[in-house]
């Protein structure tokens, strides 16, 4: 076959990847926006220049036959290839555009990002942008997101962070319930209180403090015990301002209810370590290009938490 005709062929071998990633010719020819009667004849040209099946048809789908499979494994990286170079090019325009895929923990998403990602859709129209929200670690690359967010304190070696704020830990209660069971002078004291707590294994909980003007070494760790404990800080926060006992959480979970005197601090005097991370990054696979509309809400995330969650 001459060079004329091979370089005829690409729309065609392009089809069958799409073909191959579907299914069927129905989702396939969804997928490119044309007719299934085109996709089918597409794939036909391709066989009768292939000289070789490429596509096992039955009534329900489709599978590629081993000369088809082939064809789609070897071309597959080229294709990858001619769209990230596209996508790079469109994105030497100015304005940032396309879909933003963001994974970020369910609480600090609900009560923090979701205003923040709002303001920025309004800044950016071209922006579209989808946003799971889990407390799952998630495999970036291979769920296609393009950014995560994380409350850690050791992002992966293999991926690019960005320090979006500090955060903290902080221990709280309502005034009611302090009145009723008597406030914490020290960590020890703690034991004799009614504490939510965010279990982490199947030991008996445990929460350590440093004072917060010591050296560093004056650390107390204290086993607690209490009738509620869950896995998400917003859940303890409602405990919480019920009056049902001491609660510790991120700051941006408090921070509302201690600005409005719903919640009080706790043992002001100490700061609790190892409990929570103390850095929220933002993070993404490494990639030689990163497009401009991650970089544009990065940057977005960085100026709005910049204040952090003090209350």
């Amino acid at each position: 076959m001459n060079e004329q005709k091979i370089s005829e062929l690409w729309h065609h071998l392009h089809w069958l990847s799409v073909l191959a990633q579907q299914g069927s010719f129905t989702a396939a020819a969804a997928r490119l926006g044309v007719s299934k009667a085109a996709m089918s004849q597409r794939i036909a040209e391709l066989e009768r220049a292939a000289r070789v099946p490429l596509v096992q048809r039955t009534t329900r789908s489709v599978r590629l036959t081993e000369a088809g499979q082939r064809l789609v494994d070897d071309t597959r990286a080229s294709f990858e290839q001619i769209a990230q170079s596209f996508s790079e090019v469109r994105d030497l325009a100015e304005v940032p555009r396309g879909l933003l895929r963001v994974t970020a923990p369910v609480a600090f998403a609900r009560q923090q990002l979701v205003p923040l990602l709002a303001e920025f859709l309004k800044d950016h129209p071209e922006v579209r942008l989808e946003l799971d929200m889990s407390d799952r670690l998630s495999t970036l690359a291979n769920e296609g997101f393009d950014l995560a967010i994380r409350h850690t304190a050791r992002p992966p070696d293999t991926h690019v962070a960005w320090s979006l704020c500090r955060t903290e830990s902080v221990l709280v209660a309502t005034r009611a319930y302090l009145r009723r069971r008597g406030v914490p002078q020290t960590p020890e004291d703690l034991q004799a209180h009614n504490c939510l707590h965010y279990p982490r294994s199947h030991d008996t909980p445990a929460w350590t403090f440093a004072l917060r003007n010591g050296t560093g070494a004056d650390r107390v760790t204290v086993p607690v015990t209490g009738s509620f404990a869950a896995n998400n800080s917003e859940a303890l926060r409602e405990a919480a301002l019920t009056g049902a006992g001491i609660a510790l959480l991120p700051d941006f979970s408090a921070q509302d209810a201690l600005r409005q005197g719903k919640l009080v601090r706790v043992l002001e005097g100490w700061k609790p370590v190892g409990v929570f991370a103390e850095e929220i990054y933002a993070i993404r696979p490494y990639a030689p290009h990163v497009p401009r509309a991650v970089t544009a809400l990065v940057t977005y995330l960085r100026q709005g938490l910049a204040s952090g969650f003090a209350a």
